[in-house]
């Protein structure tokens, strides 16, 4: 019996090890627990909101963001997953990543394909490319007053749903929408050879495009011209099961905002401090 024991004993202690060798594959200890590992995809071509540097890393406002998420969540470990646009929202949606981050507007259809955590990640400016003879043209309104065509927007862009919006609350001068096949058109380069008098873009990307030197379209720069229309708030998408960890981000996001880190990093990667203006920021 005594020898029947000490083989028992010894085969539980096996199976124990056995059991924490298995358990690492998913998370690590720490002096606080256990740590989970989450996939946290992002649009990487999508400078200066997020994008893949010249050195293989994860950058840009939205990605610098979730770093200093991050940093105050010791119980997650972040894996940035550089992707499209289109896979991040089907990646998210299906539980490949945890969680998505690409400047992503709020939409009703989102809400039932998506968490929207309480705290918002950053802000956008959206506004209109216009040529320079146009640049008169301010808002939506002036916009739809002047019967101008506007390129188009894939139904499934946020952007369309911030133009449909307007149309719905301004029934009598809308604005000519067109559903695009594309997510991205490229409005720059469509406004620019008359295509159409104007396009729907958010401020970073216009900035990278045309002002910046290395920009594709920088020989543009006193052709066409940016007018911001509004500053729109951004989130995070979190798939549906993930609404313990969405509630960690809350906590986390809340003080970074609370400590100015996110008006640090709008100047960084805008250059310009948007949450100067929340409080005018409808959306």
């Amino acid at each position: 019996m005594k020898k029947y024991f000490k083989l028992a004993a010894v085969g539980l202690a096996s199976i124990t090890i056995l059991a924490a060798c298995g358990s690492g594959e998913t998370s690590t200890s720490s002096e606080g627990g256990d740590v989970r590992k989450v996939k946290v995809a992002y649009d990487m071509a999508s400078k200066p909101i997020s994008w893949l540097d010249d050195k293989g890393n994860a950058t840009g406002y939205d990605v610098e963001v979730m770093k200093l998420v991050d940093e105050l969540l010791p119980e997650y470990e972040f894996e940035y997953v550089g992707t499209t646009s289109d896979d991040l929202l089907i990646g998210v949606e299906q539980g490949k990543f945890q969680v998505g981050v690409k400047n992503a507007f709020w939409t009703e259809e989102r809400t039932e394909k998506f968490i929207y955590p309480k705290e918002f990640l950053g802000l956008s400016s959206a506004g209109l490319v216009l040529k320079k003879e146009n640049e008169h043209i301010k808002s939506l309104e002036d916009f739809a007053s002047a019967g101008f065509s506007l390129a188009p927007i894939a139904a499934n862009n946020a952007q369309y749903t911030v133009i449909d919006e307007y149309n719905k609350a301004n029934p009598d001068n809308p604005v000519k929408l067109d559903a695009g096949d594309a997510f991205t058109v490229d409005v720059v380069q469509w406004v620019n050879e008359g295509r159409v008098d104007g396009g729907v873009i958010i401020e970073g990307p216009f900035q990278k495009q045309v002002l910046d030197e290395a920009g594709p379209y920088y020989n543009l720069k006193d052709e066409v011209v940016y007018n911001e229309f509004a500053v729109i708030k951004t989130w995070p998408l979190f798939n549906k099961k993930e609404q313990e960890f969405a509630d960690a981000y809350d906590k986390a996001i809340k003080k970074l905002q609370e400590d100015k880190k996110t008006n640090e990093l709008s100047n960084e990667f805008y250059g310009r401090d948007l949450f100067e203006v929340l409080d005018k920021v409808e959306r």
